[in-house]
């Protein structure tokens, strides 16, 4: 099988697979493998695979195509051939496929399949510790549902997502029962004076109740302003006709609550208590009166009083309570904030760490990748990373017949000085990390930088449009993945159109070692 694999230009990275027959490649939307690269004909050239061979055929593209340096029409191409594009360099690459027949069989109790093992994924067994099980259900039961999630979300959004539910919970089970704790009390306390007025009630009316003196009855003190919290009241019989208030005399209860109490204190054994319920902040009351009866020889219930209690205390304990759950929510959110971002920078500051490291190795800077930070868990990769890097350099090595050492920068960066000193127009130099190095005095009035106060930084530090520090920067990386070639790019400055050219100086270690950028004004 044959595949492509960009390794220079914009596309770097990328994979695009052969298949057997012809393969059309360009910029078109009808092409086999379309590549949206600037200079890349519609239909540039076409690849013919046939098993183990292949061939590479121009198809008459505008910017012809190169392979292994030279201009070609037709020519069979090999492992390892570099095709040349515009803005772009493809290798080719060969993978021997191999045919596996894997003869499956029942397994016995015990056994393992070696074709399914996967180390990563291993399971192992449960310890018999009591601490390590909750440990080993926690990993093997749990995680594997998060990281099915992590999948499909970024860990970033997927950790953020389960501090708020951390925090959710955590004032759920510590903010919560505390707040209701004191709403169950103050819902009880009112309950006490909600009994305490309708006791006052049946001590009042038991007589006239029992003798039906309408006339006596008094519950006016229930509508004066020392009933505080009394926001309706019912006097009726057992029959459900009412008594008081005045307003509603001789009508029948339909209230739920009150003809729910009526039901209630029809039982024998139920009238000696009372009728408690709560609503958000209203409290319901209702009491049987009892009065001696000669006829029966003993008390009867006589008449209900059902209370409907609304203190303003209710109310106003249930707006703490909120405010209370929200400066809770409010200050937990803005730590679990702060506790995010740290949480997110020391877990990628390694990462970044490990690959400014990578390329310094690479540049020959440095012999194996280290950490300033302690990270344990980065111990393996690390040891991994540096084991590759060393294998690279052997390979390296071995292809070249010696052992290749990095070249430094000095002769290469003073030789583009050399070149700046007889410079026409604007030019500006950057090192191998895209440090200033020189600006001559028309690059400085153009772009606005000083070479005594820029000198020895980066670019992006250092320039004001950050665009414009950015385009120089892809430029440098074009160039250097393009074995040197000049990169151009169009850019305004002070609301002028320039080209921006850059060529890289590249090393016999095939590293870019300099930056020779030039700018011409398009009159």
């Amino acid at each position: 099988m044959f595949k492509l694999v960009a390794v220079g230009g914009k596309l770097r990275g990328k994979e695009f697979i052969l298949e057997q027959g012809e393969n059309v490649i360009g910029r078109g939307s009808d092409a086999s493998i379309v590549l949206l690269v600037e200079g890349v004909s519609k239909k540039h050239l076409k690849v013919t695979v046939n098993d183990e061979t292949a061939f590479v055929e121009d198809l008459g593209s505008s910017n012809g195509t190169m392979v292994n340096g030279k201009i070609i029409k037709r020519m069979t191409i090999k492992d390892g051939d570099k095709i040349v594009l515009p803005n772009l360099i493809l290798q080719v690459v060969y993978v021997l496929e191999k045919k596996v027949i894997v003869k499956k069989k029942i397994l016995k109790s015990g056994e393992q399949d070696e074709d399914s093992y996967d180390e990563l994924n291993q399971v192992e067994p449960m310890p018999a510790s009591l601490l390590g099980k909750p440990i080993w259900i926690f990993k093997n039961k749990i995680m594997p549902i998060i990281y099915s999630f992590n999948e499909q979300y970024e860990w970033s959004a997927l950790v953020g997502f389960l501090l708020f539910i951390f925090i959710a919970i955590n004032i759920s089970l510590t903010i919560v029962p505390v707040l209701t704790d004191s709403r169950r009390l103050l819902l009880r306390e009112v309950g006490h004076r909600a009994k305490q007025y309708a006791a006052e009630v049946d001590r009042l009316n038991n007589v006239y109740l029992r003798d039906k003196n309408l006339d006596q009855i008094y519950t006016g003190f229930l509508e004066s302003d020392d009933a505080e919290g009394v926001e309706s009241y019912k006097l009726y019989d057992v029959e459900g006709r009412v008594y008081r208030p005045m307003a509603e005399l001789n009508t029948i209860v339909n209230e739920p609550f009150a003809v729910e109490a009526l039901r209630y204190f029809k039982v024998d054994k139920n009238q000696d208590q009372e009728v408690i319920a709560r609503d958000g902040t209203k409290v319901r009351v209702a009491r049987a009166i009892k009065a001696h009866d000669k006829n029966l020889g003993r008390d009867v219930v006589v008449a209900i009083i059902s209370l409907t209690f609304a203190p303003t205390s209710l109310a106003t304990e249930a707006a703490n309570n909120s405010k209370a759950y929200l400066e809770s929510l409010v200050t937990s959110g803005m730590v679990a904030i702060i506790f995010f971002g740290i949480l997110y920078y020391m877990t990628i500051r390694p990462l970044e760490e490990m690959k400014y490291q990578v390329e310094r190795v690479l540049r020959g800077r440095q012999k194996e990748v280290e950490s300033k930070t302690m990270f344990k868990e980065l111990h393996p990769l690390r040891s991994t990373i540096n084991s590759v890097l060393t294998r690279i350099k052997e390979l390296q090595s071995a292809e070249s017949g010696e052992v290749q050492s990095m070249e430094e920068e000095g002769p290469y960066l003073r030789s583009l000085e050399e070149f700046l000193a007889g410079a026409q127009g604007p030019v500006m130099i950057l090192n191998s990390e895209k440090i200033i190095q020189r600006i001559n005095p028309e690059a400085e009035d153009l772009i606005g930088l000083r070479e005594n106060s820029a000198s020895g930084q980066s670019i992006l530090d250092t320039a004001r449009d950050q665009g414009f520090a950015a385009t120089v920067i892809d430029l440098c990386d074009q160039s250097a993945n393009n074995q040197g070639c000049n990169q151009k790019e169009n850019y305004e400055i002070g609301g002028k159109q320039i080209s921006i050219n850059v060529t890289s100086l590249i090393g016999k270690d095939k590293f870019a070692k300099g930056f020779y950028i030039t700018f011409v004004r398009n009159d």
